[in-house]
């Protein structure tokens, strides 16, 4: 039980069926609540997220669902005073939600709007949940702040210039904000997932050519699974890493490394 008595929210957390491939977030929400934490699942997909909230409710774990634009600082006050009202406090934060889109090079007709879209989905979301979260947790004592980034905010590759973009920026603003809040007990740290397997990329991996194009770059040779990116999740929101604040936790097979 290395998460008893905390109360976490999850972004992005709504494709967690049990029997189905699932998400980070998803993953992230059933494998909190094994170790002892009431979850907030938070995200666009209601229909979903109110299935998997009920599912987790129903084997007897602690879990409300809330329909959330992480884009949105709105969204974000409300869904925090959610939480505190039905948990009374909050001592995690999963930054997961996110994406990328508009193509995967830039040329002279490539899209600003979906630039601006996912920047404001994956970096502004992360700024105003951090924000978002800063009282409740200097009020509980501490907390642990996890900002969900990927290997593309460590590196360059072929992915849409937002999602790099982005990526790249939630790297550093988890440094900044992890010296800023380390006074009040708040830990902030980001992880950096390589190519997994998950409910968003089977389509793609799942495809021979492509799913060799990528595994050729990883020097493990396989995916990762949902569970080994969320077991990293589970180590940050734990008393284990009580001193780790300000860096990456790089789950990638040893692609970057190579």
């Amino acid at each position: 039980m290395r998460l008893a008595g905390k109360v976490a929210i999850i972004t992005g957390a709504a494709v967690g069926l049990k029997g189905e491939l699932m998400n980070f977030g998803g993953g992230a929400a059933w494998r909190f609540v094994e170790q002892g934490a009431q979850v907030v699942l938070t995200d666009i997909d209601d229909e979903r997220g109110e299935l998997t909230a009920a599912q987790i409710c129903e084997a007897g774990g602690d879990a409300l669902y809330l329909h959330h634009d992480v884009s949105d600082e709105n969204d974000w006050a409300r869904v925090v005073d959610a939480a505190l009202a039905r948990f009374g406090r909050l001592d995690v934060l999963v930054n997961n939600a996110g994406g990328g889109g508009g193509g995967s090079e830039i040329t002279s007709d490539s899209s600003i709007q979906a630039f601006k879209h996912w920047m404001d989905v994956n970096c502004t979301g992360t700024f105003l949940g951090i924000r978002a979260a800063i009282d409740s947790m200097k009020e509980a004592g501490g907390g642990s702040i996890i900002n969900v980034s990927s290997i593309y905010g460590m590196v360059g590759g072929p992915a849409p210039p937002s999602y790099l973009a982005s990526k790249g920026a939630i790297r550093n603003l988890t440094k900044g904000t992890a010296v800023q809040l380390a006074p009040y007990g708040i830990r902030v740290n980001s992880i950096h997932p390589g190519f997994a397997f998950t409910a968003r990329t089977r389509e793609n991996f799942s495809k021979k050519e492509e799913a060799a194009v990528r595994l050729a770059r990883v020097p493990m040779g396989r995916f990762a699974t949902v569970d080994e990116v969320v077991y990293g999740m589970i180590y940050l929101a734990s008393d284990e890493s009580s001193w780790v604040t300000g860096t990456e936790l790089v789950i990638d097979g040893g692609l970057t490394a190579a």
